[in-house]
């Protein structure tokens, strides 16, 4: 376990990003990549959020909901098998999501970087200090 106070809970953690807005993917890989996270893509759509993920330890993900008119459920139903912390970023109405995702940490469009930064913290916070 790292004991230097300073480090960010984020610093050196895979953390995949789906996302089909451009600016908006930029910017999360920024955000992350100023706290110290090692950011897999972004990328646009689900095949390629699919085949990142795969055969690739990841420590959390955040994903879009809707990538171009496709859901992003598939990849966020396989990362929940394998014990991946997610959050969602969208514009979709909790009460739509279905029943499996409805206590997944989702934050509404527009976001706020400093809230997915904070939410994804809240997530690994505990992760961090189980590691060996």
């Amino acid at each position: 376990m790292d004991s230097n106070p300073n480090r960010h809970v984020l610093d050196g953690r895979s953390v995949l990003v789906v996302e089909d807005q451009y600016f908006l993917a930029g910017d999360i890989a920024r955000a992350l990549s100023a706290v110290g996270a090692e950011v897999i893509g972004p990328v646009p759509d689900l095949d390629r959020g699919l085949a990142l993920s795969r055969g690739r330890d990841l420590d959390a993900a955040v994903l879009d909901i809707n990538l171009r008119g496709e859901d992003v459920y598939r990849l966020a139903e396989e990362l929940m098998r394998r014990a991946v912390p997610i959050v969602f970023t969208t514009g979709v109405d909790s009460t739509v999501l279905p029943t499996a995702f409805v206590q997944v940490p989702r934050l509404e469009k527009p976001i706020q970087l400093a809230d997915l930064i904070r939410t994804l913290s809240d997530l690994l916070s505990g992760a961090r200090s189980t590691a060996p």
